[in-house]
Protein backbone atom coordinates (compact mmCIF):
# COMPACT_ATOMS: atom_id res chain seq x y z
CA UNK A 1 0.00 0.00 0.00
CA UNK A 2 1.37 3.43 -0.95
CA UNK A 3 1.98 5.71 2.04
CA UNK A 4 0.03 8.96 1.54
CA UNK A 5 1.60 12.39 1.64
CA UNK A 6 0.43 14.30 4.70
CA UNK A 7 -0.93 17.78 4.00
CA UNK A 8 -0.70 20.22 6.91
CA UNK A 9 -1.04 24.01 7.21
CA UNK A 10 2.09 26.08 6.71
CA UNK A 11 1.53 27.60 10.15
CA UNK A 12 1.45 24.84 12.74
CA UNK A 13 1.41 24.45 16.50
CA UNK A 14 3.28 22.22 18.93
CA UNK A 15 0.90 19.29 18.48
CA UNK A 16 0.98 19.49 14.69
CA UNK A 17 4.75 19.41 14.83
CA UNK A 18 4.60 16.27 16.94
CA UNK A 19 2.45 14.67 14.24
CA UNK A 20 4.84 15.72 11.47
CA UNK A 21 7.84 14.39 13.39
CA UNK A 22 6.12 11.05 13.94
CA UNK A 23 5.04 10.92 10.30
CA UNK A 24 8.51 11.57 8.92
CA UNK A 25 10.15 9.20 11.42
CA UNK A 26 7.97 6.47 9.90
CA UNK A 27 9.25 7.36 6.44
CA UNK A 28 6.28 9.47 5.41
CA UNK A 29 6.36 12.65 3.32
CA UNK A 30 4.93 16.00 4.40
CA UNK A 31 3.68 19.03 2.47
CA UNK A 32 3.25 22.29 4.37
CA UNK A 33 0.68 24.29 2.45
CA UNK A 34 0.36 28.06 2.53
CA UNK A 35 -2.01 28.84 -0.37
CA UNK A 36 -3.75 25.54 0.17
CA UNK A 37 -6.74 26.55 -1.96
CA UNK A 38 -4.60 26.36 -5.12
CA UNK A 39 -4.63 22.88 -6.64
CA UNK A 40 -1.26 21.20 -7.14
CA UNK A 41 -1.56 18.71 -10.01
CA UNK A 42 1.36 16.68 -8.68
CA UNK A 43 -0.49 16.16 -5.40
CA UNK A 44 -3.69 15.32 -7.26
CA UNK A 45 -1.97 12.23 -8.69
CA UNK A 46 -0.89 10.63 -5.39
CA UNK A 47 -2.58 9.36 -2.20
CA UNK A 48 -3.04 12.08 0.41
CA UNK A 49 -3.85 12.43 4.10
CA UNK A 50 -4.94 15.64 5.81
CA UNK A 51 -4.30 17.01 9.29
CA UNK A 52 -5.39 20.51 10.16
CA UNK A 53 -8.24 22.83 11.04
CA UNK A 54 -11.70 22.46 9.57
CA UNK A 55 -11.44 25.17 6.91
CA UNK A 56 -8.07 23.83 5.73
CA UNK A 57 -9.25 20.22 5.61
CA UNK A 58 -12.60 20.82 3.90
CA UNK A 59 -11.05 22.94 1.14
CA UNK A 60 -8.44 20.26 0.45
CA UNK A 61 -11.11 17.57 0.41
CA UNK A 62 -12.96 19.44 -2.32
CA UNK A 63 -9.87 20.28 -4.37
CA UNK A 64 -8.37 16.78 -4.31
CA UNK A 65 -11.59 14.73 -4.22
CA UNK A 66 -11.00 13.35 -0.74
CA UNK A 67 -13.51 11.97 1.72
CA UNK A 68 -12.90 12.99 5.32
CA UNK A 69 -14.34 10.65 7.93
CA UNK A 70 -16.49 12.56 10.40
CA UNK A 71 -18.51 11.28 13.36
CA UNK A 72 -22.22 11.93 13.58
CA UNK A 73 -22.21 14.80 16.08
CA UNK A 74 -25.89 14.22 16.81
CA UNK A 75 -25.23 10.62 17.89
CA UNK A 76 -24.61 11.71 21.46
CA UNK A 77 -28.24 12.84 21.75
CA UNK A 78 -29.35 9.27 20.91
CA UNK A 79 -27.13 7.51 23.44
CA UNK A 80 -28.57 5.91 26.54
CA UNK A 81 -28.14 7.72 29.85
CA UNK A 82 -25.63 5.14 31.21
CA UNK A 83 -23.20 6.36 28.53
CA UNK A 84 -23.84 10.10 28.82
CA UNK A 85 -24.81 10.45 32.52
CA UNK A 86 -26.95 13.40 31.49
CA UNK A 87 -29.92 14.26 29.30
CA UNK A 88 -28.89 15.56 25.88
CA UNK A 89 -31.36 16.90 23.33
CA UNK A 90 -31.03 17.73 19.64
CA UNK A 91 -32.93 20.97 19.01
CA UNK A 92 -32.92 24.08 16.87
CA UNK A 93 -31.98 27.56 18.09
CA UNK A 94 -35.61 28.60 17.79
CA UNK A 95 -36.65 25.83 20.23
CA UNK A 96 -34.72 27.26 23.19
CA UNK A 97 -36.65 28.83 26.07
CA UNK A 98 -35.61 30.99 29.04
CA UNK A 99 -36.62 28.18 31.42
CA UNK A 100 -33.94 25.92 29.87
CA UNK A 101 -31.08 27.96 31.32
CA UNK A 102 -28.42 27.66 32.63
CA UNK A 103 -27.47 24.89 30.20
CA UNK A 104 -24.57 23.62 28.11
CA UNK A 105 -25.02 24.16 24.35
CA UNK A 106 -22.82 23.26 21.39
CA UNK A 107 -23.56 23.55 17.66
CA UNK A 108 -24.04 20.42 15.56
CA UNK A 109 -21.94 22.08 12.85
CA UNK A 110 -18.61 22.57 14.64
CA UNK A 111 -17.40 26.04 15.56
CA UNK A 112 -20.22 28.15 14.10
CA UNK A 113 -20.35 29.48 17.67
CA UNK A 114 -18.33 28.65 20.76
CA UNK A 115 -19.82 25.83 22.80
CA UNK A 116 -20.16 26.35 26.54
CA UNK A 117 -22.42 26.93 29.51
CA UNK A 118 -24.93 29.72 28.88
CA UNK A 119 -26.38 31.23 32.03
CA UNK A 120 -29.34 32.94 30.33
CA UNK A 121 -31.40 32.69 27.16
CA UNK A 122 -30.47 36.26 26.27
CA UNK A 123 -26.75 35.44 26.47
CA UNK A 124 -27.22 32.49 24.12
CA UNK A 125 -29.24 34.52 21.60
CA UNK A 126 -26.55 37.20 21.63
CA UNK A 127 -23.86 34.66 20.74
CA UNK A 128 -25.97 33.08 17.98
CA UNK A 129 -27.23 36.33 16.46
CA UNK A 130 -27.03 36.12 12.68
CA UNK A 131 -27.43 32.34 12.52
CA UNK A 132 -30.51 30.72 11.08
CA UNK A 133 -33.11 29.99 13.79
CA UNK A 134 -33.34 26.44 12.40
CA UNK A 135 -29.64 25.79 13.08
CA UNK A 136 -29.32 22.54 15.02
CA UNK A 137 -27.79 22.53 18.48
CA UNK A 138 -27.10 20.02 21.23
CA UNK A 139 -28.40 20.97 24.67
CA UNK A 140 -27.31 19.11 27.77
CA UNK A 141 -27.61 19.48 31.49
CA UNK A 142 -24.62 21.04 33.22
CA UNK A 143 -22.38 18.51 34.96
CA UNK A 144 -21.07 20.47 37.93
CA UNK A 145 -18.40 18.14 39.27
CA UNK A 146 -16.30 17.13 36.25
CA UNK A 147 -12.93 16.13 37.69
CA UNK A 148 -11.14 15.00 34.54
CA UNK A 149 -11.39 14.78 30.75
CA UNK A 150 -9.61 12.33 28.46
CA UNK A 151 -9.21 11.85 24.71
CA UNK A 152 -9.11 8.52 22.91
CA UNK A 153 -8.08 7.88 19.30
CA UNK A 154 -9.95 4.87 17.93
CA UNK A 155 -9.27 2.79 14.79
CA UNK A 156 -11.41 -0.19 13.76
CA UNK A 157 -12.75 -0.43 17.28
CA UNK A 158 -9.31 -0.46 18.91
CA UNK A 159 -8.06 2.26 21.26
CA UNK A 160 -4.77 3.37 19.73
CA UNK A 161 -4.10 5.75 22.62
CA UNK A 162 -5.99 7.53 25.40
CA UNK A 163 -4.73 10.30 27.65
CA UNK A 164 -5.97 12.77 30.24
CA UNK A 165 -5.95 16.40 29.12
CA UNK A 166 -7.82 18.03 32.01
CA UNK A 167 -7.84 17.17 35.70
CA UNK A 168 -7.01 13.84 37.29
CA UNK A 169 -8.77 10.47 37.46
CA UNK A 170 -8.06 6.75 37.16
CA UNK A 171 -7.34 6.40 33.44
CA UNK A 172 -7.42 2.61 33.66
CA UNK A 173 -11.13 2.65 34.48
CA UNK A 174 -11.61 5.38 31.88
CA UNK A 175 -10.01 3.22 29.20
CA UNK A 176 -12.26 0.28 30.19
CA UNK A 177 -15.35 2.50 29.97
CA UNK A 178 -14.25 3.80 26.57
CA UNK A 179 -13.61 0.29 25.22
CA UNK A 180 -17.03 -0.88 26.43
CA UNK A 181 -18.62 2.08 24.68
CA UNK A 182 -16.74 1.39 21.43
CA UNK A 183 -17.65 -2.29 21.54
CA UNK A 184 -21.33 -1.43 21.99
CA UNK A 185 -21.49 1.35 19.36
CA UNK A 186 -18.91 0.14 16.85
CA UNK A 187 -21.30 0.28 13.90
CA UNK A 188 -22.47 3.81 14.69
CA UNK A 189 -19.01 5.34 14.44
CA UNK A 190 -16.58 5.83 11.55
CA UNK A 191 -13.63 3.44 11.44
CA UNK A 192 -11.36 6.27 12.59
CA UNK A 193 -12.67 8.58 15.29
CA UNK A 194 -11.79 10.52 18.43
CA UNK A 195 -13.97 10.02 21.49
CA UNK A 196 -13.65 12.37 24.46
CA UNK A 197 -14.77 11.11 27.85
CA UNK A 198 -15.04 12.82 31.23
CA UNK A 199 -15.13 11.77 34.87
CA UNK A 200 -17.61 12.98 37.45
CA UNK A 201 -17.16 12.29 41.13
CA UNK A 202 -20.84 11.45 41.48
CA UNK A 203 -21.60 9.56 38.26
CA UNK A 204 -18.26 8.19 37.03
CA UNK A 205 -17.02 8.17 33.44
CA UNK A 206 -19.25 9.37 30.61
CA UNK A 207 -19.06 10.25 26.91
CA UNK A 208 -18.33 13.93 26.36
CA UNK A 209 -18.17 14.34 22.57
CA UNK A 210 -16.84 12.99 19.27
CA UNK A 211 -14.24 14.49 16.96
CA UNK A 212 -12.70 13.74 13.56
CA UNK A 213 -9.15 12.37 13.64
CA UNK A 214 -8.03 14.63 10.78
CA UNK A 215 -8.69 17.75 12.87
CA UNK A 216 -8.42 16.71 16.52
CA UNK A 217 -5.53 17.85 18.68
CA UNK A 218 -3.43 15.19 20.37
CA UNK A 219 -4.41 16.32 23.87
CA UNK A 220 -1.47 14.39 25.37
CA UNK A 221 -1.92 11.31 23.19
CA UNK A 222 1.29 10.02 21.58
CA UNK A 223 1.63 11.12 17.96
CA UNK A 224 3.28 7.89 16.84
CA UNK A 225 0.40 5.84 18.23
CA UNK A 226 -2.35 7.83 16.50
CA UNK A 227 -0.75 8.23 13.05
CA UNK A 228 -2.80 5.23 11.76
CA UNK A 229 -5.98 7.02 12.88
CA UNK A 230 -5.01 10.21 11.04
CA UNK A 231 -4.08 8.24 7.92
CA UNK A 232 -7.37 6.32 7.88
CA UNK A 233 -9.45 9.49 8.39
CA UNK A 234 -8.77 10.58 4.79
CA UNK A 235 -10.15 8.41 2.00
CA UNK A 236 -8.80 8.91 -1.53
CA UNK A 237 -10.67 8.33 -4.77
CA UNK A 238 -7.46 7.24 -6.48
CA UNK A 239 -7.19 3.59 -7.35
CA UNK A 240 -3.57 3.24 -6.19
Amino acid sequence: MTTPILLIPEKTDKESEQVTMAWTSMGGDIRRLGKYWIRDEALAAVPLAVYGNQAFALVLAQIYNLTLLCPDDALIARLAIPWTKRKIMLQQIIDTKPADFPVFIKPVIPKIFTAGIFETHAAFLEVTAGLQPTEEILISAVVADIQAEARGFILHGEIMDVALYEGAADLHTGRSFLQDFINTHFHQLPISVVVDIAYSGTSGWFVLEFNACWGAGLNNCAADKVIPCITAATMNSLNI
